[in-house]
Parts: structure tokens; sequence; C-alpha cells
């Protein structure tokens, strides 16, 4: 059995800054997780314009990332965070704003576009923040551990976001939990400006925008999809991410409709609250799970395999328990195969690209979420929400082949040990 390895100051410092910004950052967002889709049908919206207004959320983050990711390598990723957070208060508030006008859907389209501009500011820079800042402070370990720990974080403030912006919204009406995620926000920005300072990493503030554009994209090319390990997943991410926000956000109405009671807006929030509990579990059970596993890359294929079958059994409409239980299982994989994943990802990244890589890699998923959400919210306003389930588990299929091809590149970062890893390429 191997002993525990050490944790030096430092690193704990830069392990908890990111710790708390995660807690804040998943508590403020997460006041309207449970309700968002129910709070934009309210507005006047139809199933396909309140999943196109999603749409053109991760529209903003395609459009985005790379302007953000400049922002990130030339001014700073501390910078970068601070920048995200007050946008998204911002745009928090606009939100706010359309519900009460029932503004028409090219006001949902602008607003939902900053929303996207807001998280690609974090997309990114707050990873490679803390990997590069890991590796200055001496950081021995597995990424797996930390990221489960964050995945652990994010669970409990989802679970106690979800849950109260459900019953708020109870209580008061749907855009008080708005207000407290805005609130929230704010309390963010000053962590971040405090806390997160840039370690093991020195922003290029000479480089001209252009120059840094074509950086960016370079380092996306040659640390993405020029590294065949990295591009495979990458090239997977817009069938699995694409259509997972619309799985989460299309369960609202779809539990309620399974229930029987479209106005009960606390059961929207318990079934996020859920999924929440799940990933808090999935982050426990990481360090453990993953010794099941010879790499890392099979936990995402039998992953992968596991969610396209309970995702075709949520598309049969077998009832509100049953379904409520097979998204708990669903998102159970993504909780325990995320962190691998990222490992995997911050293992065969080089420092100098990790933060441009990482967001491309998010650019990719957020791409297919602009196709994939209007396009689903279609099939549940023509065929119903079951119908659209079934959809998403025949494009999951798509990404096991390239999850498979990231497999046979036989990459060094692909076994799972037990010994103490140093923290991506150098």
């Amino acid at each position: 059995m191997t002993a525990p390895v050490p944790r030096n100051d430092p690193a704990r410092a830069v392990e908890r800054t990111y710790l708390t910004l995660t807690l804040l950052s998943t508590l403020a967002s997460s006041f309207i997780w449970g309700i968002n889709t129910i709070f934009l049908l309210d507005a006047g919206l139809n199933n396909a314009e309140a999943f196109a207004a999603n749409a053109f959320f991760t529209l903003g983050m395609v459009v985005f990332e790379i302007p953000t990711g400049v922002i990130a390598d030339t001014r700073g990723r501390q910078l970068s965070y601070v920048l995200g957070a007050a946008t998204l208060l911002v745009s928090t508030l606009l939100y706010l704003v359309m519900w009460q006008i029932h503004a028409p859907l090219w006001g949902w389209a602008i607003a939902s576009i900053l929303l996207g501009l807001g998280f690609t500011f974090f997309s990114g820079a707050t990873e490679a923040w803390l990997v590069d800042a890991l590796h200055a402070a001496g950081f021995q370990g597995h990424l797996e551990h930390v990221f489960g720990r964050a995945q652990t974080v994010a669970g409990a403030a989802m679970l106690f976001g979800t849950v109260a912006g459900g019953l708020v919204a109870q209580v008061t009406n749907l855009g008080v939990p708005y207000i407290i995620r805005a609130a929230m926000l704010g309390v963010t920005m000053v962590v971040a400006w405090r806390f997160m300072h840039d370690i093991g990493f020195s922003p290029d503030r000479d480089a001209s925008a252009v120059t840094a554009v074509r950086n960016v994209l370079k380092g996306s090319i040659n640390g993405g999809l020029r590294n065949p390990p990295v591009r495979w997943l990458m090239l997977a991410a817009p069938f699995t991410a694409g259509t997972g926000i619309y799985i989460f956000y299309a369960a609202q109405p779809y539990l309620l409709e399974l229930y029987g009671d479209p106005k009960a807006y606390s059961i929207a929030g318990l079934a996020a609250a859920i999924f929440s509990g799940v990933q808090i579990g999935g982050g426990l059970l990481v360090p453990y799970l993953r010794r099941l596993f010879g790499r890392r890359t099979d936990a995402l294929l039998i992953g992968g395999v596991l969610g396209v079958v309970f995702l075709a059994i949520l598309g049969l409409k077998p009832g509100f328990v049953v379904a409520l239980a097979l998204l708990a299982l669903w998102a159970c994989i993504g909780a325990v195969t995320r962190p691998m994943r990222s490992a995997f990802l911050n293992d065969v990244i080089p420092s100098e690209q990790r933060a441009t890589v990482l967001s491309f890699d998010s650019l990719m998923g957020s791409a297919g979420g602009v196709v994939a959400q209007p396009v689903l919210g279609r099939v549940a306003d023509v065929s119903g929400y079951a119908a659209s389930y079934l959809v998403s588990a025949v494009v999951h299929v798509v990404a096991l082949p390239l999850v498979f091809l990231a497999r046979r590149e036989n990459s060094l970062a692909d076994p799972i040990t037990d010994d103490a890893e140093v923290i991506g390429p150098a």
C-alpha cells in the first residue's frame, strides 16, 4: 500500500483558494439551475424558444472563448476570473429584466450571449491557474483527487443552492433566486480579487491583440488538434457536453410532467439537488473508483456506454421515480469520469498551452450545444420530452468511437497508477 503523499503549505493554499472559488461560484449559479427552464417558459417562451435562448448562451461561449483566452494569457488569469464574475452579475440582472417585461426572443438572445461571455472568462483560465499554481508550489499527488474534491464542494454548493432556489421561488416568485444569484456573484468577484493571484504563470502583457489571437489559435491547434490523445477527446465533446446541457435543463419540465404538477417548483429544485448530491458522492469516490480501471480512457468508455443506456430508458417515459433514479445514475457517471478526463487532458497539454487548449476544449462542447439545444427543444415541442431523450442517447453514441481512438493512442497519461505524478508536461 502506497504511503500518503505529504502536502506542503503553498500547495494547500492554492487548493483552498480553488475550492473556495468553486464553492462561491457554484453556489451563486445554482440558485437558478433548478428553475431556469421553468423561468424561461414563465416568461412566455415555448420549448423551442427556451432552448434557443440556452443555445445563444452556448453560442456566446463559442464566440468569446478565444478573445477571453487572449485576456487570460496577456492580462492574467485572476483578471479573467474577476471579469467573468462581473459579467455574470450584470447578465443575471438583465435576465431578470427580460422576465419582467416578457421580452421577445431577440432580447433573451442578447442576455444569453452575455451570460456565455461571462463563463468564457472562467473556462480554461481557472483550471489552468490551478494546475500551474500547484506545479509552482511543488504539489505531488493525483490531479483526480483535487478535481474530485472540487466536484464534491461544487456538489454541496449545488445541493444547497438548487433546493434553496426552488423553495424561494415557491414561496416568493421565480425572479427572487436571480437576485440572490447576482448578490453571490458580487461576493465571488471580491474573493477572487483578494486571493486568486497568478502563480507559476507570467502574463504576456507586451503581446499585441493580433499576436495574442494568433498565439491562441496556434496553441489550440498544436496542443489540441495536433495532439492525438487530446484531439479525439475534444472531437467527442460536442456530442456529450453539447447534449448534456439540454439533458440537465430539460429534466426540470420533464420531471414536473411525470410528477403531474407543472407548478411544483420545489420538485424541480429537488431534482437538481439530486444531481448535486450525486456529484458530491462521485467526487468522494473518485480516489477509490479510479483504482478499478487500468486506464483513464477505460473509465470514459464504460461510462459512455452506461450513459447511453440510461438516456435510452429515460426516452421510454418510465415514470417519475424511475426517471429520477435514471437521471441520478447518469449524473453519477459524469461525476466519476469528469475528474479522470480533466486529469488526462492536463497531463498531456504543455503548460504554456494549457489555458488555451482547455478553453478550446470548452469551445468544442459549447459548439455542440449551439446545435443540439434548439434541435432537441424542437423535438420536445413536436414529440415530447421523452423523444428528445431518445435522440440525446443516439447523439451520445457518436462520441464512443472517438474515445476509443483516444485510448488507442496509448498516451503516457492514460494508465492509472498509485505513484505520485508530476503535473503536466513543462
